[in-house]
């Protein structure tokens, strides 16, 4: 992959969280807060906990830290994957997010 094909892919992938957030809010009673600073989008829950995915550009990556511990993906075509197998970061973005929340989430891409 160039590095503009996983710009291309890596900013959709953070839109897509920044606009999941957004439906979120509007649909439940979550209340996410979420930031964007250059290639990190921060996730703060009511209680003050937080989910960040960043981009690692040199490596071609995205990142996730929560509370659960640290994930790094790569994009293989078609979905973001877990690099030691932990599955797709949406998929896992939502178990997180739901933990943290206390609530059922759902971020799709």
């Amino acid at each position: 992959m160039t590095d503009q094909e996983y710009q291309n892919h890596a900013e959709a992938a953070l839109r897509a969280i920044e606009l999941a957030c957004d439906r979120i809010n509007d649909t439940t009673d979550a209340d996410i807060d979420n930031q964007r600073s250059g290639g990190m989008v921060t996730l703060t829950f009511a209680n003050r906990s937080q989910i960040v995915v960043n981009l690692q550009k040199p490596l071609h990556e995205v990142w996730m830290a929560a509370r659960a511990g640290g994930f790094h993906y790569k994009f293989d075509g078609q979905h973001w994957q877990d690099t030691k197998g932990a599955g797709e970061l949406f998929a896992h973005l939502s178990r997180e997010a739901s933990a943290q929340a206390g609530l059922a989430l759902d971020f799709t891409a």
